[in-house]
């Protein structure tokens, strides 16, 4: 099994690259964010692979790194997700995207993906939403922000107070209640610097 390659890159085509590799030429597959960020013919590249094996062929699909093959892999386990979808998911959002996403239960973000409807979505966010945080660094104030607010995705604005007061010192859990306090007060359109100001209000009770 290949599970990474370097070379350098021969040539494109519409979802596929031809990596040379020692005078072999490999064709991979990759999502249109691995396409748009690989250097041009001629350059060298390196892409974790994850091969598949078919009755009739071998299929070789490349990544930039190993935390997009993670998530490659565990998309994969999704009922009703194969390689085509968890490629053009992973060519939308990126792996640190894709792990905020899964872990504020933000199916609008996942469901921009060509091909990926809300259903397929939600299933994604449902069966994967207790492994986000192991990748790609999600804050994890954000998260507990998410549980505080129930079923509400917490809006950028909350979730930028959460880190501010995190860095004022203040605990994750604690930032994130003042802050969902906060936006009950302020409502959902309230701008960050309300928030964090309503946050150490209601800290400072």
């Amino acid at each position: 099994m290949i599970g990474k390659l370097s070379g350098m890159v021969d040539s494109f085509g519409a979802d596929w690259i031809i990596l040379d590799v020692h005078g072999v030429g490999y064709q991979v597959s990759c999502s249109a964010k691995t396409l748009e960020a690989l250097p041009g013919p001629g350059e060298a590249a390196v892409l974790f692979i994850e091969t598949q094996f078919r009755e009739d062929a071998i299929r070789l699909i490349g990544f930039r790194t190993e935390a997009e093959r993670e998530w490659f892999r565990l998309m994969l386990a999704v009922q009703g997700v194969g390689a085509k979808v968890a490629l053009a998911v992973l060519g939308t959002l990126s792996a640190s995207e894709l792990a905020s996403a899964v872990a504020l239960a933000d199916k609008a973000m996942i469901a921009r993906a060509p091909g990926v409807g809300p259903k397929v979505a939600a299933r994604i966010c449902a069966e994967l939403k207790d492994r986000a945080p192991a990748f790609a660094g999600v804050d994890m104030g954000t998260v507990r922000l998410q549980a505080e607010l129930g079923d509400k995705v917490a809006p950028k604005p909350a979730s930028e107070a959460v880190s501010a007061l995190v860095n004022l010192g203040y605990g994750q859990a604690q930032a994130s209640a003042a802050v969902a306090a906060a936006m009950r007060e302020a409502g959902e359109a309230a701008e960050t610097a309300r928030l964090i100001r309503l946050g150490l209000k209601e800290l400072a009770r």
